[in-house]
């Protein structure tokens, strides 16, 4: 910023001497010499110091203009991907723009939403107050949340909660909308502000309790597993894992020369492409050893993040998977790899969540301490 203000001075001062010069022209023709080694030195000025300054500009104000759409860039895909439904809308609660999840809990594509008020998906009874609220937030009276109930969903209440932005690139002011259900304290309040009494969460328990006896399973497994023999450890774990837990599971030992060692699937022409695979060609395996921790995808991208199969199609379309898991397999997490489970769920199946993600991260540890016990 210096080097522009330096070399936005340095121009004004040359524009000014060669209106100088200009306006020596009527002055005695004995003069004119002077003038001329003046306006020639001006010119050398030109060549040596004003271009390559000018040159030096516009090389930083290109890096910083890819830099700034680079980093929009960026925000866009973040906003896409966010997990909760979310909008932009203006004052009037006119859309600008929704990402998938909102789409796909409102039922309108994000092309028809845009430029209609997000106030017209709700039911009637909620339209008007979901309109003033937004008002007073686009006024620049705070945060808003309120409960509003789409017209394709009015049995499900929505909490929409409203916070103002004002980016760079809008002249306005602008709101993002978080549409989620409410949460267990709002649900059970009454009206004094004061939390009720509430049931346990069956749906959690349920889930926690079915962790904790794949857990067990896993070790019984593990402890009856021969020793000497890592191959058939990982037979043997991916059979706990496979079914009930996941969809998929693919076993691929390694390191040094990745070798696949064992593939659960539905049966198919896609499970003996996924068996004959080079491991080598799925950049989540890669990945996964590289930087020797988890990773947890919902809707997975890239679509060829585990290779291709036989016809070329990405072996994750194939086999529509909506959530995958990918855990190395090392006893430390600061140790080496000696291979990478990969999970996959498909079609209306939960997705993986972050505490099954903790917990097959904690069994995947245990089958590498199996795999490296001597017989």
């Amino acid at each position: 910023m210096a080097q522009t203000e330096e070399f936005g001075e340095e121009l004004a001062d040359f524009v000014r001497r060669v209106a100088e010069l200009k306006a020596s022209r009527t002055g005695p023709s004995g003069d004119l010499g002077t003038m001329l080694d003046a306006a020639l030195f001006e010119l050398d000025h030109v060549a040596e110091r004003l271009w390559p300054g000018l040159e030096r500009t516009a090389v930083s104000t290109s890096a910083t203009a890819a830099s700034d759409h680079a980093e929009q860039r960026l925000l866009r895909a973040v906003f896409q991907r966010f997990p909760l439904p979310v909008a932009l809308v203006d004052g009037e609660t006119v859309v600008r723009r929704m990402n998938v999840a909102a789409t796909e809990l409102t039922g309108v594509r994000g092309g028809y939403a845009t430029g209609r008020p997000l106030s017209g998906f709700l039911t009637p009874a909620d339209r008007i107050a979901f309109r003033s609220q937004a008002a007073a937030v686009a006024r620049g009276e705070g945060d808003r949340s309120l409960t509003v109930r789409l017209q394709l969903r009015p049995e499900q209440p929505l909490r929409a909660t409203l916070t103002a932005l004002r980016p760079g690139t809008e002249p306005r002011t602008v709101l993002l909308v978080v549409l989620q259900p409410p949460g267990p304290r709002d649900a059970h309040r009454d009206g004094s502000g004061r939390g009720r009494n509430r049931a346990p969460d069956l749906g959690e328990a349920t889930r926690h309790a079915e962790l904790l006896e794949l857990s067990d399973r896993m070790t019984a497994t593990l402890l009856t597993a021969p020793g000497g023999d890592p191959a058939e450890v990982l037979r043997r774990a991916a059979g706990v894992l496979h079914g009930r837990f996941a969809d998929w599971v693919v076993a691929d030992e390694g390191p040094a020369a990745f070798r696949r060692r064992t593939v659960l699937g539905p049966p198919g022409e896609l499970l003996a492409d996924v068996r004959a695979q080079d491991p080598a060609d799925c950049p989540l395996v890669l990945d996964t050893a590289r930087c020797a921790a988890p990773r947890l995808q919902v809707r997975p991208e890239p679509e060829d993040g585990f290779g291709v199969d036989g016809s070329g199609a990405p072996v994750l379309v194939r086999a529509q998977v909506t959530s995958l898991l990918c855990v190395p397999l090392a006893p430390h997490s600061d140790g080496p790899v000696d291979g990478v489970l990969s999970l996959f769920r498909t079609g209306a199946r939960l997705a993986f969540s972050m505490a099954e993600a903790r917990a097959v991260d904690v069994m995947a540890r245990h089958v590498a301490l199996a795999m490296r016990r001597p017989g």
